[in-house]
């Protein structure tokens, strides 16, 4: 039987304080293989590699996410790069610009998403991207500065096919998690069904953006199933293909 592979979880928030260790305990059991756990500050990327680190089919990524940029210094970027060399860490994110929350201004941001995926080159670990409401300028710096070089994927993906066609022609996975699940999520269901499915990856973002049934709860990997349903219907495909492509293509992405 083929497992799930839960591309991008956040176990160290938080929401998960009062039953982490028995929620990551369950997962096998109920059909969850590989879950990567992703850093988005300094303080998270050392919570993220000390569950990488206890659980053995957990994996880590390590990296500052747009709105976490304003206290960074290079010395920060030294600690990353001396934690991504170690055997569990798996990817550099996430990363990127969000002008949603629109902090810190735009230009700190572009600066310390340039510097990351820098790191990413001279560590040949694939990205995680993060991009919300910046469209534009961060397919510009992936272009320019990355272009595919390592590999990566285009987390919780949110824009239209002809944004998806650009970053499938340079290579990269997108992420699709619960939001596909949603009544109004239109955009990304003709995304799904345009890509073809040897470049799509399951992701929770848990526990953010729990998918219907449970939409407005605390997400987990144990809801991917529900996503696997919606992307069989879209594919017209068996969930059971869904899950063992997606699973493929997640240790394509990784290099597991």
């Amino acid at each position: 039987m083929d497992y799930i592979f839960d591309t991008h979880a956040h176990y160290d928030d938080e929401a998960f304080d009062s039953d982490r260790e028995e929620l990551i305990g369950s997962l096998k059991e109920n059909g969850i293989g590989c879950v990567v756990n992703v850093g988005a500050s300094i303080s998270s990327c050392k919570t993220t590699l000390k569950l990488a680190q206890t659980h053995s089919f957990l994996y880590g990524a390590l990296g500052v996410h747009p709105n976490e940029t304003a206290e960074l210094t290079e010395s920060h970027m030294e600690w990353l790069k001396e934690a991504l060399a170690d055997e569990k860490i798996v990817a550099v994110g996430e990363i990127g610009l969000d002008y949603y929350w629109d902090q810190p201004e735009r230009e700190v941001q572009k600066k310390w998403f340039v510097r990351q995926l820098a790191l990413s080159k001279e560590t040949k670990l694939p990205v995680i991207i993060h991009s919300r409401d910046a469209a534009k300028d961060t397919l510009d710096i992936m272009k320019a500065e990355h272009d595919g070089a390592t590999g990566g994927v285009i987390h919780c993906f949110s824009y239209g096919v002809e944004m998806a066609r650009e970053y499938l022609n340079m290579g990269y996975y997108l992420g699709i998690g619960g939001v596909l699940t949603f009544k109004n999520a239109k955009k990304l269901k003709e995304v799904v069904e345009y890509a073809p499915i040897s470049r799509l990856v399951l992701e929770t973002d848990c526990p953010y953006l729990a998918p219907v049934p449970n939409r407005g709860k605390r997400n987990s990997s144990l809801n991917l199933p529900y996503v696997v349903q919606a992307m069989a219907e879209i594919k017209n495909m068996e969930p059971e293909e869904i899950i063992r492509l997606t699973t493929e293509n997640a240790k394509a992405l990784y290099g597991l």
